[in-house]
């Protein structure tokens, strides 16, 4: 009997995975929450343009989003599945004001930070989607408060984000790279891919970018964006490519290589996307991917993303992160620029 087509016996689902690699069963708790949570997200994805979830919900959240029904949905979702989890101590959502913290008599060791449903403002027209979560462990015995989550990137301990597309695929670090599972609907399982995710050293040429924002930029994203279009070297242009939905645009950057940027501008001085749950799972994942991630020129010097501090759980940062040949001469002109300075010597490092 052929076995071509059946799938490998000796492939590991997610809590399979997670007791191999770390023998942390809380972690395994913790994850099966998640999977919980990520399958229900995707099944109402499917179908919400036939169970009436497409639309407006009418509210905005902390950030100051509108908010789709689905968002609202997608974080019942994940908010109920981690407080039943019981190995939970405060829960950061986008959708919620303020942080979900557990009861004395009913918490756990970890910190969660997740956005349910990044990419939802694109749902209605059936682009990708997904949910992005970053997981800190508690480090005191003191009740849980906000100040457990307030810690640099660097101090997480995994970190992931599930994409809802032609398949359903939860991405994950638990600090030793980046793993794939992808979600087998025949037995409901999120199934270990095999490989690990590297970021080509030399792969597409690609940068993904709103340029729309293009005129309030600083003078170095400008140039860099203006060598991707009209290189000064004669090489051939960068193609461009963005869908407007992180989780979409960062997995394609870490497996096709290029670069990824949503930087700070004139009216988003301090960036756009949210450090706890958009900056900080993405940055890890890229730089174990074997990739940077940089928040560029922030506060008065160049800074890596993990290594910022937030003072408040709805904090933005600037993005900008890709493989090093795309990054690093980015990084190279702040370096080299300074802010009264117009015009950065920038295309001839690129």
């Amino acid at each position: 009997m052929s076995t071509e087509n059946i799938v490998d016996a000796n492939r590991h689902t997610l809590s399979s995975y997670i007791m191999l690699k770390t023998k942390d069963r809380d972690l395994a708790l913790l994850m099966t929450a998640m999977e919980i949570a990520c399958k229900n997200i995707a099944r109402a994805v499917r179908k919400a343009g036939i169970a009436g979830l497409l639309g407006m919900a009418g509210t905005r959240n902390k950030s100051g989003d509108q908010v789709k029904k689905l968002d609202l949905l997608s974080n019942l979702f994940v908010v109920n599945a981690l407080r039943n989890s019981g190995v939970c101590a405060v829960l950061v959502s986008e959708e919620e004001p303020e942080p979900i913290i557990m009861k004395d008599d009913h918490h756990g060791k970890f910190c969660v930070a997740f956005d349910p449903l990044d990419g939802s403002s694109n749902i209605d027209c059936n682009v990708s989607t997904g949910t992005i979560f970053s997981i800190f462990e508690k480090k005191t015995f003191a009740p849980p408060s906000a100040s457990d989550i307030l810690r640099p990137g660097k101090e997480m301990i995994a970190a992931g984000y599930c994409m809802y597309g032609s398949a359903t695929e939860l991405v994950m670090t638990f600090g030793s790279g980046v793993e794939r599972f992808i979600l087998d609907p025949s037995l409901g399982e999120f199934i270990h891919a095999g490989q690990q995710i590297l970021v080509p050293k030399k792969g597409k040429t690609v940068y993904s970018v709103n340029e729309g924002n293009f005129q309030k930029w600083d003078p170095v994203i400008q140039a860099a964006v203006q060598n991707y279009k009209d290189p000064k070297d004669g090489k051939k242009p960068y193609s461009m490519r963005y869908v407007g939905s992180m989780v979409s645009d960062v997995h394609r950057t870490m497996i096709y290589g290029g670069i990824f940027l949503y930087p700070a501008d004139k009216k988003s001085k301090n960036g756009k996307l949210r450090l706890l749950y958009e900056g900080f799972p993405m940055a890890l994942l890229v730089e174990q991917a074997g990739g940077i991630a940089s928040a560029g020129y922030f506060k008065g010097k160049v800074r890596r993303i993990l290594d910022l501090v937030p003072k408040s759980i709805h904090e933005r940062c600037p993005v900008i992160l890709g493989c090093e040949r795309d990054v690093q001469p980015v990084l190279k002109a702040y370096d080299d620029y300074k802010p009264s300075q117009k015009k950065p010597a920038i295309e001839s490092k690129l």
